[in-house]
């Protein structure tokens, strides 16, 4: 309760723009995508190609190392989470040197050491969301593996026995979610640089949102790979 009291309004409005800007720009990407080519659209056509020649290849294994390949993003990021989580919690205990280091910057906002704390759990949350997302595309990696181990010899497909496009858009589509869910993950440690903002003053706060924002726009629905992806 003290924190209620500690922190004034405005910083708390910032907050609040931070995270609706976060989930307002994760809707947006979703909605906008289907309407508007982005980066997960375009990659998602070429996970289908992928998948209809996984089908009529025999062996696997190159598709089994390329999926193997794909996880290791995500497990990186995931033990990367796990440190910066922990550098976090160790800084806690040296707030106070923290604290000076940043009221010697000319622009900073003089905070209390609770409110400073308070700003690193906020670092500490949005870490945590992103260890979870990206160990989650880890799991659903491995479901691809499951999926693509589980298909039937590329000889019955040649014969008609099975679907093509059932089971293609079915590994598809869970490769597409393995590479969303590690793009939420990735999201959110862009917005961890624009809550860095914070620890300087709501103005900068608010601006480094912003870019963070206009950064990913431009990257997943402007880009020059995005343009290569279409053709």
């Amino acid at each position: 309760m003290k924190i209620l009291q500690l922190l004034p309004w405005v910083d708390w409005a910032v907050l609040v723009f931070f995270l609706t800007a976060w989930v307002g720009y994760a809707w947006f990407a979703r909605v906008w995508g289907v309407k508007r080519p982005s980066i997960l659209a375009a990659t998602n056509r070429f996970r289908l190609l992928w998948m209809k020649q996984t089908l009529v290849r025999d062996p696997r294994m190159l598709d089994g190392i390329i999926t193997q390949s794909l996880s290791h993003t995500p497990s990186f990021f995931c033990s990367t989470s796990i440190i910066i989580i922990g550098g976090l919690f160790a800084l806690l205990g040296t707030t106070d040197k923290a604290a000076e280091l940043v009221r010697e910057i000319p622009f900073a906002q003089q905070t209390p050491i609770l409110v400073f704390e308070f700003k690193i759990l906020v670092l500490v949350a949005i870490f945590v969301y992103a260890f979870f997302r990206f160990s989650w595309s880890m799991r659903q990696y491995t479901f691809v593996a499951l999926i693509i181990g589980a298909l039937p010899p590329a000889s019955a497909f040649a014969r008609g026995e099975h679907s093509t496009d059932t089971h293609a858009q079915r590994a598809a589509d869970m490769t597409g979610l393995a590479a969303e869910t590690f793009n939420d993950g990735l999201r959110a440690y862009y917005f961890s640089f624009a809550a860095m903002g914070w620890f300087f003053s709501p103005l900068v706060f608010v601006l480094t949102t912003l870019m963070v924002v206009a950064i990913l726009y431009s990257r997943e629905f402007r880009s020059e790979v995005l343009d290569i992806l279409k053709h």
